[in-house]
């Protein structure tokens, strides 16, 4: 089935979710607002529109702000549409494709026509971000924690559509991927580079999931590297490329890492790549999402061992906190219509907090990994000044080879991630998928 045969089923899902949601949390309508644009301070100017994710999972409408969802039991569910009169901005054309069948939509020219459309219900909740500019309309609550945990914990079992989303948008990253790495190999600047990888995209940069980490030489070791240089260095070492796209407001967020030499690097990236798809291989509905990360701790301690960087056992390096100077980031989190999608902390559908431990405060998943998941493995050796540093004031740095570490500095570090779907008996690598298919 297509993506568009797809989506009946994914918003009745959607909807059943709902209505679980307001029957438990007391609530008999739902708004759901898709965004107003933001001004720059003091300005005219609007930032790029980010439409509200609650949004989006009901409907591909990703662009157009001041549009509402309106959601009751039993009944179809109401598009309120922005069409304004406008003549500096391009307006947005009548709603069509394969979702319009599935709304009674109605079309208003200004935000404020939209309060006399609503008939809202004594209890009806508002879903979105600008709430002081609907104060007075009715609504008896905004973004009710009752109401939005249990939808917050569902976003985490991805339906069919949802799945056909994020794949199609690892099959465009893929593409630019290639784009990009074939322009590193041919000695472009980072900001270059950055251009190749939009223009495969066929998306504006302000459509793109996430500022995109293009990182050669040591700026792979910043972890989040967006400056973007535009004078290539004069030599190109290493490219660290962190970037994903869209479609259907579903993300995707790959990164790969590239030496231009055969060299050490060369084998670490290898080593580094291996590692992460054994890994992968392993992993079925019932684990624990830190049993993995903690896992990975343990692969890239043998790593560690291997380039003679460290002499110490991997459970050791683990214990002692050494793996994570060198892996200072969770191995993963959540994917979908966010890039670190909702909920992947939650203890349960309430909401209740489940947090990290605190020897691996960055890890943004801890759930217990179940059928239908995405997340993202993406497993890093870093060689970062300021933890190497702070690793140098502790009784572990006479276990460490500071002269092999030196000669890996100037590439700065590895990262491979994939965006991997949990399936009944095991998994799919969506990424590994896309670039296998180009």
């Amino acid at each position: 089935m297509t993506t568009a045969a797809h989506y009946a089923s994914h918003l009745q899902t959607v909807l059943d979710r709902y209505q679980k949601a307001m029957a438990s949390s007391g609530f008999d309508q739902v708004v759901v607002h898709s965004g107003i644009p933001k001004v720059a301070f003091q300005d005219d100017y609007h930032y790029p529109f980010k439409p509200n994710p609650n949004f989006v999972q009901l409907l591909p409408l990703t662009m157009p702000p001041h549009c509402l969802v309106v959601i009751k039991p039993e009944q179809k569910p109401v598009l309120i549409f922005l069409q304004p009169r406008d003549y500096w901005h391009v307006v947005p054309e009548d709603p069509s494709g394969y979702w319009v069948e599935h709304f009674d939509i109605r079309v208003i020219r200004t935000p404020s026509e939209a309060k006399a459309l609503l008939n809202l219900q004594p209890k009806t909740a508002f879903i979105g971000e600008d709430t002081d500019a609907f104060t007075g309309w009715g609504f008896h609550a905004f973004n009710p924690v009752p109401l939005l945990a249990p939808l917050h914990w569902q976003r985490g079992y991805k339906t069919p559509y949802e799945i056909d989303s994020i794949a199609e948008a690892n099959r465009v990253a893929a593409r630019a991927h290639n784009a990009a790495r074939d322009a590193f190999l041919a000695g472009k600047s980072e900001l270059d580079i950055h251009h190749a990888y939009v223009a495969a995209t066929g998306l504006q940069e302000s459509q793109l999931p996430y500022g995109n980490i293009i990182a050669l030489n040591e700026h792979g070791a910043v972890l989040h590297y967006t400056e973007l240089q535009n004078n290539a260095p004069k030599d190109s070492r290493s490219f660290l490329i962190d970037a994903g796209a869209i479609s259907n407001g579903y993300a995707s967020d790959i990164t790969r890492t590239y030496s231009r030499e055969k060299n050490a690097f060369a084998e670490l990236i290898q080593a580094v790549d291996d590692m992460q798809l054994k890994r992968i291989a392993a992993i079925k509905p019932g684990q624990q999402y830190l049993d993995v990360h903690l896992a990975f701790h343990h692969d890239i301690a043998e790593i560690l061992k291997r380039f003679e960087l460290v002499n110490m056992s991997a459970e050791a390096m683990v214990e002692s906190g050494v793996t994570a100077t060198f892996f200072p980031h969770g191995i993963g989190h959540l994917l979908g219509i966010q890039v670190h999608d909702i909920g992947g902390r939650f203890l349960n559908d309430k909401g209740e907090n489940n947090p990290p431990p605190s020897a691996h405060p960055y890890l943004r998943m801890t759930r217990k990994v179940e059928q239908d998941m995405v997340f993202t493995i993406e497993p890093g050796i870093y060689f970062i000044n300021m933890l190497l540093e702070e690793l140098q004031q502790k009784p572990e740095a006479k276990q460490i080879n500071w002269q092999n570490v030196e000669q890996f500095k100037p590439f700065g570090g590895v990262r491979i991630e994939d965006n991997v779907l949990v399936t009944k008996d095991g998994h799919r690598n969506l990424s590994r998928e896309a670039f296998d298919a180009l």
